[in-house]
C-alpha cells in the first residue's frame, strides 16, 4: 500500500491561505495514491499469479485455430526494475477444427456455465460461414490439466509447436437456419443465440435445444445504382445484414444491411421495425463515405458512461459516427479517412465511474482509443465540414509501425482480468496470419495535455508475443480462462458423460 508523508507547513506560510488550496491539494494527492495502488497491486498481483487466455481464431481455410496463451510473472533476471518488467507468455495449440467448406466469417463465445460443486464449467463456441451453416461448440472453460497425456506428448515432441489438448473441446452440432452467408453472431445471455445472414434475416436461437424461437426480417433495399466493390450477382440486389447490435436490457436492437444509408431499430419483445434513421447526404461526405464506398454501415455496437448515458456507434468504411439515445449524432471519430475501419468496441477504463473508451483498429495495424465524453470533444469548425460534427478525443493507440506491425488488424478483443485491476491484454489478429497479445495498463490511457497533437502520441503498451497460425485470419475470440477448481480433473467418467450431453446447463428463459 502507497503511504503519504506528512509534511509540515513551513512557520512563514499564512494559514489564511490554506482553506480550499490546501483541501484540492489534499484531494489531488488522495486520487493519485489510489491511482498509484491500485497500480501496485495490479503489479503484484500478476507477478504472483499466471493467466491463461484461449484464442480461437477463424480463417479463410476454413479452419478453427484454438491457441493457449499462458502469461507468467517476469523472471527475476529477465530485468533488474520492476516497473519496467515484462511478464512471458508462451503460446499452444488446443484445437484445429476443420469447422467449415467455405471461409468463416464470424465467431461469438457465450458466457460460462454456473460452477456448480465437482463439475467443470464450460463455454459454447458459435462459428458462422459463407457456406450459409453455424457450427457449435463446447469448450472448456478450465486450462488444460496438467495430468500428463501421452498422446499429446508424443504429438508436442513431433511438431514444431507445443499441443495441449483438451478432450472437453469438441463439436456439438450444425445449424442451418439460414440461406445465405452468416455475417454476425452474438450470444446476448447464455440461452439465446442471435444469428444474422445475408438472407436479410436474423434469427433467434434456443440454446437448451437449438431449436428456431422466431426469426427477424430485414426489408430488402431498392435498386439505386450499383456500387463499386459489390460482389451480389448480376442482375440481383445487394442485400442481407450487416451487423446488429442487442441492448443490455435486451428489448431494443439495431441493425445496419447492405445497400442502406440508415440503420433500423427493432422491438425485440414484439421482434417488429420500431424505426429508421437516415444518416444524411451531408454526414456521409463529411466522412467521405461517397468516395470511398456506399455509405452503408458495416458495424454497429452499444456502449454506456455514467456522465453520457447509453450510446450507439455505427462503423462505415473510414470512419466511426457516435449517436445519442436521441439519436442524434454526438461526434465522429477518425482523425481522417486515411485508413480503414475493420473493428471497433467499447471499453470500460474505469469500473467506478463507469467511464468507457472506443476502441477502433484499423488498417495500418493500429488499435486506437477515443473518448467521446462531451467534455473532450473537438468542437473547433473545419472549413471542409458542412455539418460541424465534433470530433472525439485520441487518447492513446497500440501498435502500427512504430511498434512493427504494418498489416491490418482484422479483429480484436480486449479483456480484462478480475485479479488485476487496470491492466488489460488485448488479442489482435492479422490477416497476415499473426496474432498478438498486447498488454496495456490505465495509465496509458489518459488524457494527454491540450497542446499534445495527436501526431506527437507514442505507441502505448508492450507487446508480449506473437504467434503465427499460417492462416489468412477473418475473425477472432477469446477468454480468460477460469482456474480449476480442487477435485475437478479430466476422468474417464467425466468424458463418457460428455459424449450423452446436450446444453443442458443453460440457462432458463
Amino acid at each position: 500500500m502507497a503511504k503519504r508523508k506528512r509534511s509540515s507547513v513551513p512557520e512563514s506560510t499564512p494559514i489564511a491561505k490554506t482553506g480550499r488550496e490546501v483541501t484540492k491539494k489534499k484531494e489531488t494527492t488522495k486520487l493519485k495514491a489510489t491511482a498509484k495502488t491500485i497500480t501496485e497491486t495490479a503489479k503484484t498481483t500478476r507477478r504472483d499469479s499466471s493467466i491463461t487466455i484461449q484464442i480461437i481464431a477463424g480463417s479463410y481455410d476454413r479452419v478453427l485455430h484454438g491457441v493457449a496463451a499462458t502469461i507468467s510473472p517476469p523472471s527475476s533476471s529477465s530485468t533488474t526494475s520492476s516497473d519496467e518488467a515484462t511478464p512471458e507468455i508462451t503460446f499452444a495449440d488446443t484445437f484445429l477444427f476443420n469447422a467449415h467448406t467455405s471461409a468463416i466469417r464470424c465467431l461469438a463465445l457465450s458466457p460460462p456455465s454456473a460452477p456448480l460443486p465437482g463439475q467443470s464449467q464450460k463455454v459454447m463456441l458459435a462459428s458462422g460461414s459463407t457456406d450459409e451453416r453455424i457450427n457449435v461448440y463446447n469448450l472448456s472453460a478450465h486450462p488444460p490439466s496438467a495430468k500428463p497425456n501421452p498422446e499429446a506428448e508424443l504429438l508436442s515432441s513431433i511438431a514444431k509447436r507445443p499441443i495441449v489438448e483438451d478432450a472437453r473441446n469438441r463439436e456439438l452440432g450444425t445449424l442451418l437456419h439460414h440461406s445465405s452467408t452468416v455475417t454476425q453472431l452474438v450470444f446476448p445471455t447464455r440461452s439465446k443465440l442471435l444469428s444474422a445472414s445475408e438472407d436479410s434475416t436474423i434469427a433467434v436461437t434456443r440454446t437448451r435445444d437449438w431449436s428456431l424461437l422466431s426469426t427477424i426480417k430485414a426489408p430488402v433495399p431498392n435498386v439505386f445504382g450499383r456500387p463499386s466493390g459489390d460482389t451480389a450477382p448480376m442482375g440481383g440486389t445487394p442485400s442481407g445484414v450487416n451487423d446488429f447490435a442487442v441492448h443490455p436490457s435486451m428489448k431494443v436492437m439495431i441493425s445496419v444491411s447492405k445497400g442502406e444509408r440508415c440503420m433500423r431499430l427493432w422491438n425485440l419483445v414484439t421482434g417488429k421495425k420500431a424505426g429508421v434513421l437516415d444518416f444524411g447526404r451531408d454526414m456521409m461526405q463529411d466522412i467521405g463515405e461517397p468516395r470511398h464506398s456506399s455509405g452503408e454501415g458495416r458495424r454497429v455496437i452499444w456502449g454506456s458512461s455514467k456522465s453520457e448515458g447509453d450510446e450507439f456507434a455505427v462503423g462505415f468504411d473510414r470512419d466511426v459516427l457516435v449517436f445519442g439515445m436521441d439519436s442524434k449524432v454526438r461526434c465522429k471519430v477518425m482523425p481522417d479517412s486515411r485508413t480503414k475501419v475493420h473493428k471497433f468496441a467499447y471499453v470500460q477504463t474505469d469500473a467506478a465511474e463507469e467511464i468507457s473508451t472506443l476502441a477502433v483498429g484499423t488498417e495500418d495495424g493500429r488499435i486506437m482509443f477515443f473518448s467521446t465524453a462531451t467534455e473532450d470533444l473537438d468542437t473547433e469548425p473545419r472549413a471542409d465540414s458542412k455539418t460541424n460534427v465534433p470530433r472525439a478525443k485520441l487518447l492513446a493507440f497500440v501498435g502500427g509501425k512504430e511498434a512493427g506491425v504494418a498489416g491490418r488488424v482484422k479483429d480484436f478483443k480486449i479483456l480484462q482480468p478480475e485479479n488485476a485491476p487496470g491492466v488489460w491484454y488485448i488479442v489482435t489478429a492479422s490477416s497476415d496470419g499473426k496474432l498478438r497479445v498486447w498488454e496495456l495498463s490505465a495509465e496509458d490511457i489518459k488524457k494527454p495535455e491540450k497542446s499534445d497533437s495527436d501526431d506527437n502520441l507514442k505507441p502505448a503498451g508492450k507487446l508480449l508475443g506473437t504467434f503465427e497460425t499460417q492462416n489468412r485470419i477473418t475473425c477472432v475470440e477469446a477468454f480468460i480462462m477460469i482456474p480449476r477448481p480442487e477435485g475437478v480433473e479430466e476422468s474417464e467418467e467425466e468424458l463418457e458423460d460428455l459424449q450423452d450431453e446436450s446444453v443442458s446447463d443453460s440457462d432458463d428463459e
